[in-house]
């Protein structure tokens, strides 16, 4: 692309690019995106976004795709790379002049520059950091700043790198220049702190601007930039000097009024001092013992003195809590059991903080945690009476522990008690002891104080169970308090319940619960219950009912109506909100599970939103798909019979499977499910999809995801055994070679021969096609082909480790019996040694009469006796039982089966010959066959 002729037409569809009209938009995209390979188009792209004459929207985008281009092109490797010759030309004018006036195109540029350099810095560019510190130091305040911008885009992007060989190249840039980055932030500090003391807030407020990328700059360098950071006198300099920094910095915002633009710079300079830290310890904790008695002390004295007063904000004062907490709980800082695997290091950091811990500091911030951080605020209480919904959704997570302050103090009390629990536990009793009975409704002081308190010992539950003996406090004194209705007392009945709720799990005797579950009934009715509408409670709310549903089941059908009436319309009402259909969902399935059939009644709302929840071809499945394929299985588990609407919602599985997902364990047992419910029905509808969706399926998944698709064709062929040989006709032949062939995984070639033996034993016609079938495929005779699969089937019966399939091995191939074919009579041996191994594994001899019986013998169906903290029978549990009544494995004797085969084959061939094959088989064997068939 030639540069002068180009950049007209360049521009002129860059213009048409930033026009509103979709009609001039979309060509002049198109066109852009046809340049993206042409050689010269970034270069144009540079000359168009670094004329300041242009129109800046224009401009702005050309930097876009300038940016774009970089991740696309820029590396050698790249389709279409961008030349060498024309990279040497981008990096030159890329840092020509920072004289950019819009921040946002400066943002950009100085972006982009640092995406360049990820990849050519320093090798390909070795320049570009010497170009930096020299703009860095020029007098015009522009182009320092823009320099200053690049410098920190640059720094931060370097430092990002992981690679060995990337983190080697930022340790040497680093200490090359650390030292000048340290006096260039140290300049531009001093010259911000003058500024201000003079009351020149303009001027103030451009240094302080320079004073926050130098310090970003250092951040990087300081966290990242040194392999033993502790070695360096000039990182563990700056790092020092930073609490004096701070302290300076702190002092001059109470000059600097609230809501003004160098106020707020101010406070992210702050919080930036409090991010090295923070970083530091986290990358370095060694490397930090040297800071933890100076931290500490910085820390607890703004937060927990009144040192602080005046001075401090919330974002600061959650970011010191943050460096305490993370040097309490600093598995770095904790001795080992055994003080001599300690390393010296630990041992050090350890005794640095157990120094500074002592029990008057203890002390001191525990009562300040709770008897200050703790009191629920004006503002709270406000929001409170005003937005009840939104004051609770606020205070029970809003934001993480990190950020909020309620949160971060509630954590940072959790890990102070948790590692000073010995020395604090007694200071928390004297502050409950002191509370005793119920409090002066007039005296709202007395009212917080007992609230935090109690949230204090909640929080610490488990620090305290040796220490409380909750039970008698709950029946002297907190069950009274939650029996006081006077508006003014509401902040202690929450928070009386909020406790009793921490401590349930902890230490709570079971024969106290009636009298809580009275308390909470009455709580129910409380003035300050209100409707819900934030989707936060909707999701709890029913997380409770869902909880309610599962523990107390088939109790919970006379009190379904009026849930039943509110699930409908909560689900319209959650149509923006998935993960409130979410909770919807699970509500269901515990419902689905205490109706039982009853649920039957609740199709008409609860088969569509299976319908929509396992569709793939609707969007909320993305978040609806795993609960919405629980529920309808369950549905299908309970459903007393199959209707037309629950058959039509099979036609989602098929894209389900395709998806060959973790879910497919669920799609699995749904089909299983309408297999049990309604065979014939469910195949003549499905069949020839199930079979082609399974087919491609075995061909893709895990060998146990082949074990679990293979047992769904062999519950199809053992409840119907006529037309599922026959539906699922294609899958076999790979089956029957799976055996021929010797699977080697033992599940899933018992899962073989379950599938054939079901073929085998019950539809003997089928089988004889199929071993047509293969006999032609292979070219074999078919003699051959049987004789290959009953030696290995006696070869690999061991892998078979269920008793059923074991009995069904045994009568399948007993089966054979009566015949004259050479085959199965060369075989013989091999299969009564089956027959005996399934004879052993089923088979149990009566003490008293000495006969034997087959244990697997079903006679008929009875209904089982539940007691109350057992599950009730699902209805798909009961068609099991009743189909096990018609399974050859559950309703024939093997011993009289065997027995008879026997008989037969005996008849067949007359004594002589029936002698002569059973000579065929061992003695030992044989006796131990004629114990089993003795009394016949």
């Amino acid at each position: 692309m030639d540069l002068n002729s180009a950049s007209s037409i360049v521009l002129q569809v860059l213009t048409q690019a930033t026009s509103q009209d979709t009609a001039v938009l979309k060509p002049a995209e198109e066109q852009l995106k046809q340049w993206e390979t042409q050689p010269g188009f970034y270069s144009v792209l540079l000359n168009i976004f670094t004329n300041h004459a242009l129109d800046v929207n224009v401009r702005w985008l050309a930097v876009l795709y300038f940016k774009n281009g970089i991740d696309r092109y820029w590396r050698r490797v790249a389709p279409h790379a961008l030349s060498e010759e024309e990279k040497t030309t981008l990096r030159a004018g890329l840092i020509a002049n920072f004289n950019e006036p819009v921040n946002q195109i400066a943002t950009q540029i100085s972006v982009l520059i640092a995406k360049v350099a990820r990849v050519d810095c320093p090798r390909q560019w070795p320049e570009l950091i010497p170009t930096l510190l020299e703009s860095v130091k020029v007098q015009d305040d522009l182009r320092q700043h823009r320099a200053l911008l690049t410098f920190y885009h640059v720094t931060k992007t370097l430092a990002s790198k992981r690679l060995a060989a990337d983190r080697k190249l930022f340790y040497d840039l680093a200490s090359g220049i650390y030292s000048f980055a340290c006096s260039l932030w140290n300049h531009h500090t001093d010259t911000f702190l003058q500024q201000a003391c003079t009351g020149n807030e303009a001027a103030a407020s451009n240094s302080l601007e320079r004073t926050l990328l130098s310090l970003k700059v250092l951040r990087k360098l300081t966290v990242h930039g040194f392999v033993e950071p502790h070695r360096s006198v000039e990182v563990m300099g700056f790092l020092h000097a930073l609490f004096e920094r701070l302290k300076q910095f702190l002092e001059c915002s109470r000059n600097i009024r609230t809501g003004n633009v160098c106020r707020d710079r101010l406070e992210k300079t702050i919080i930036l001092f409090t991010k090295v830290l923070l970083d530091f310890l986290d990358q370095h904790p060694f490397s930090f013992t040297p800071l933890i008695q100076r931290s500490l002390e910085f820390a607890v004295s703004y937060v927990f003195t009144e040192a602080g007063e005046g001075v401090v904000f919330e974002r600061f004062i959650v970011q010191c809590m943050n460096l305490i907490k993370m040097i309490v709980k600093n598995y770095a800082y904790k001795p080992s059991k055994y003080i001599e695997d300690s390393s010296p290091e630990t041992l050090e950091a350890h005794k640095i903080k157990t120094a500074f811990f002592t029990y008057p500091t203890l002390m001191e911030i525990c009562r300040r945690l709770v008897t200050h951080y703790f009191l629920l605020t004006e503002e709270e209480l406000t929001m409170w009476e005003e937005d009840p919904e939104g004051f609770t959704v606020e205070e029970t997570g809003g934001d993480s522990w990190k950020y909020s302050l309620r949160p971060c103090t509630e954590v940072l009390f959790i890990d102070i008690f948790h590692e000073y629990n010995q020395t604090l536990t007694p200071v928390l009793l004297e502050m409950v002891h002191s509370l005793q009975g119920t409090t002066n409704l007039e005296d709202t002081s007395a009212i917080l104080i007992k609230d935090a308190v109690y949230n204090a010992v909640g929080l610490a539950a488990y620090e305290l169970f040796d220490s409380v003996d909750f039970d008698q406090w709950f029946k002297n004194q907190l069950l009274a308090e939650l029996q006081v209705s006077h508006n003014r007392y509401k902040p202690i009945r929450r928070r009386v319940i909020w406790l009793i709720g921490q401590w349930i799990s902890v230490k709570f005797k079971s024969d106290l619960r009636p009298m809580l579950y009275e308390a909470i009934r009455n709580l129910l009715q409380d003035q300050d219950l209100v409707e819900v509408t934030e989707c936060d409670t909707k999701m709890h709310v029913l997380h409770v009912l869902s909880c309610v549903n599962e523990r107390v089941n088939v109790q919970i059908r006379p009190y379904v109506g009026c849930l039943v009436q509110y699930l409908p319309l909560l689900w319209k009402q959650s149509e923006e909100h998935n993960m409130l259909r979410c909770a919807i969902l699970t509500t269901l399935i515990h419902l689905v599970q205490g109706l039982g059939a009853e649920s039957k009644n609740l199709y008409p709302f609860l088969l569509p939103i299976i319908q929509l929840s396992t569709d793939v071809s609707q969007p909320p499945h993305v978040y609806l798909l795993e609960d919405g394929l629980e529920l309808w299985l369950v549905t299908l588990e309970n459903s007393p019979c199959l209707t037309p609407e629950l058959l039509r919602i099979f036609q989602n599985m098929s894209a389900l499977l395709e998806l060959s997902s973790e879910n497919l364990k669920n799609c699995f047992k749904i089909i299983n499910a309408y297999v049990f419910l309604s065979s014939t029905e469910f195949l003549q509808t499905y069949a020839v999809d199930l079979c082609r969706s399974f087919c491609e399926l075995l061909k893709d998944i895990t060998t146990e995801g082949q074990v679990q698709a293979l047992k769904v064709v062999e519950n199809v062929l053992k409840v119907n055994p006529i037309l599922g040989p026959q539906m699922f006709q294609p899958l076999l032949p790979s089956v029957f070679r799976g055996i021929i062939d010797g699977e080697r995984y033992p599940m899933l070639m018992s899962t073989y021969l379950g599938v054939i033996g079901r073929v085998l034993l019950q539809n003997t016609s089928f089988f004889s096609l199929l071993l047509n079938q293969m006999a032609c495929e292979s070219g074999q005779e078919l003699d051959q082909i049987l004789g290959n699969m009953i030696e290995m089937w006696v070869d690999r019966m061991d892998n078979i480790t269920q008793p059923e399939r074991r009995k069904l091995s045994a009568l399948a191939l007993i089966s054979l019996l009566p015949s004259l074919n050479s085959v199965i009579q060369d075989k013989f041996c091999g299969i009564i040694h089956v027959t005996l191994e399934g004879l052993y594994d089923v088979m149990t001899e009566d003490p008293e009469t000495g006969t034997y019986k087959d244990c697997l013998l079903l006679s008929h169906f009875e209904e089982p006796k539940v007691t109350e903290d057992e599950e009730p029978p699902t209805e798909q549990d009961k068609r099991k039982k009743l189909l096990a009544l018609k399974d050859p494995v559950h309703t024939v004797s093997l011993q009289q089966f065997v027995y008879e085969k026997l008989k037969a084959q005996q008849e067949l061939l007359g004594e002589q010959g029936f002698h002569a094959l059973m000579e065929t088989v061992d003695t030992e064997v044989v006796a131990q066959l004629q114990e089993f068939l003795q009394g016949f």
